[in-house]
């Protein structure tokens, strides 16, 4: 027998009810799109060398790094080290960064 992470399950039980909303004419198109791209905003952990690279890349000092994530400079350079990991918003707004550029946060 093959568990299901919960997580997984959920996802699949909100499709199911999608779908049915869509055939009772509740959510059209659209919104079963939008809810299609809520299930890959999964974000993936930064390795300590991938931070420092997209800061070098932006060329920002840590301190500026910090700032633009809402964070201190000692975070950032435990975050670089390897001492922490960035997790949460803060995870996010690293995708983001890498993503979008800095742009996105100006």
């Amino acid at each position: 027998m093959t568990t299901i992470k919960k997580s997984n399950r959920i996802i699949e039980e909100m499709q199911a009810t999608f779908a049915d909303l869509k055939k009772a004419g509740v959510v059209n198109k659209k919104h079963i799109a939008e809810f299609e791209a809520l299930k890959h905003l999964k974000v993936k952990p930064f390795q300590p060398k991938a931070i420092k690279s997209l800061r070098t890349r932006e060329n920002l000092s840590q301190a500026v790094f910090a700032i633009v994530l809402n964070t201190s400079t000692s975070t950032v350079q435990k975050w670089e080290t390897g001492e922490k990991k960035p997790s949460g918003p803060s995870l996010k707004l690293l995708s983001i960064l890498k993503n979008k550029g800095l742009e996105a946060f100006i």
